[in-house]
């Protein structure tokens, strides 16, 4: 939790302020369940809320360290100063309970606390991205796989694609918010021996969590597991957009930018640069939130009813993950709010190549005429070829210097280099008519590609 990548709200649930806060209710309400079933004198709960009930300023938190200093037990400490507040009465506190009950409980206080900001700022990164998806649902732009030109898209799907991801994130949070939200006040390993089940189960109400069926002195550490799981997964999903921003932004492509402010700097050593900082902060927060994971996951397996081997990996993982996705989260939505897009850029890039994308319009027609698959593929792949060689490039000899011919010459001067060889292809011209290739290439080859985006979007965004 380091001040650069951290926001107030989110750092203050982990705060000791906040954790010893709800230490204390764990407590108090305790009583209160305990009074009402006659185990500790009325007058003992009413002390513990009066007496206890007062903030916890650095002072008190520094004498709760002192304590601790000597006792060697965070929670024996905070009793122990609790009672300097509330008195004599202060022997009814904790009655029945072990450590794990308050520690358990309140770690599931604050891991709900976390996520309701994380679900909030999902909503934020969602609306945004709903926002430009919108904006740029008609913006064309040429597909890519493995990095290579594939076919046509626009930059509304690619949006509207990431909107997908983060709200499949966002059903999963609030999911995994249910799952760690619960209590577990049931004494020694878990069997209720010295504190009846009702104390439980009005401290849970009390703080908006569902009991824990079976605690065996601490909460089943799957329930920890799943919430980390399923932050790291959010971490992905943060990653995989700000990857592809800073594919778009790179130099030979420019088809979108992170905003960049006045009187910023890229470099310190070239003027000229503008670099993706941002997104590139983003993988790498990406990666510290992940790292939660595995040691999640092996906290898992306790020895027999418990130990506190986890406790250690929580006090870290814990704050680090849900600090690190806030920040993350929020710093992803404003590089989308701001994000600067060159959609000529999009359209020179969709038009580099002369219509190869194109190439599988041609195959499936052929297939329908009755050409094999195989064979259909011979014949567009040879014309796609001769596509590249009237660029000045052979795939297959990429040294090779090419002296271009009359037919690469008259393939340059055509808006569609993949019509013209095809055209000019004997084998396909015995299959297709002049008016087959009139009405395969006279469609807006964009059009053709994104006839569906209506059918993207209202699947994505609901209907309009």
């Amino acid at each position: 939790m380091i001040p650069r990548y951290s926001r107030p709200d989110m750092v203050a649930i982990w705060e000791p302020a906040n954790r010893f806060r709800i230490w204390f209710e764990i407590e108090a309400h305790a009583c209160d369940a305990q009074a009402e079933l006659g185990v500790i004198p009325t007058e003992a709960a009413k002390a513990v809320w009066e007496g206890g009930n007062v903030p916890y300023t650095d002072a008190r938190i520094a004498r709760i360290d002192e304590i601790e200093r000597e006792t060697r037990h965070d929670v024996i400490a905070f009793l122990t100063e609790l009672a300097e507040h509330v008195g004599e009465q202060s022997r009814f506190v904790h009655q029945g309970m072990t450590s794990s009950d308050v520690l358990d409980t309140c770690l599931a206080v604050q891991m709900k606390q976390a996520a309701d900001i994380l679900i909030a700022d999902m909503d934020g990164l969602m609306a945004a991205l709903e926002t430009r998806a919108r904006e740029f649902k008609l913006t064309p732009c040429i597909g890519r796989s493995h990095g290579i030109h594939a076919e046509p898209t626009t930059f509304g799907v690619k949006l509207a694609g990431h909107y997908a991801e983060f709200k499949r994130c966002r059903e999963r949070l609030v999911a995994a918010r249910a799952e760690i939200a619960t209590c577990a006040i049931s004494g020694a390993v878990g069997t209720f021996a010295n504190i009846d089940p009702k104390v439980e189960a009005h401290v849970a109400a009390k703080l908006g969590l569902t009991i824990e069926p079976v605690s065996t002195q601490v909460i089943p550490r799957d329930r920890h597991a799943m919430f980390f799981a399923v932050l790291s997964v959010a971490a992905s999903a943060v990653e995989r957009l700000s990857v592809e921003i800073r594919h778009l932004q790179r130099t030979e492509m420019r088809e979108a930018q992170e905003y960049f402010a006045p009187g910023q700097k890229g470099s310190s050593a070239m003027p000229h640069k503008r670099n993706p900082i941002l997104t590139e902060n983003l993988t790498g927060l990406a990666r510290v939130v992940r790292s939660a994971v595995v040691p999640a996951m092996e906290n898992v397996a306790l020895w027999h009813e418990r130990d506190i081997s986890h406790s250690s990996v929580e006090r870290m993982i814990g704050p680090d993950a849900t600090v690190t996705l806030d920040f993350a989260l929020v710093r992803l939505t404003s590089v989308i709010e701001k994000l600067v897009v060159y959609p000529n850029n999009m359209a020179e890039h969709l038009n580099k190549f002369g219509g190869i994308h194109d190439s599988q319009r041609v195959l499936l027609t052929l297939t329908q005429k009755g050409v094999s698959r195989e064979d259909g593929y011979k014949i567009v792949q040879r014309a796609a070829m001769k596509v590249w060689r009237s660029f000045g490039i052979d795939p297959d000899n990429p040294d090779a210097e090419i002296e271009l011919t009359d037919e690469d010459r008259e393939a340059a001067a055509q808006d569609n280099r993949l019509m013209f060889f095809l055209s000019h292809d004997d084998e396909l011209t015995s299959v297709l008519s002049t008016s087959d290739m009139d009405e395969l290439f006279g469609v807006d080859p964009v059009a053709y590609h994104t006839k569906h985006v209506d059918t993207i979007f209202g699947r994505v965004f609901g209907k309009e």
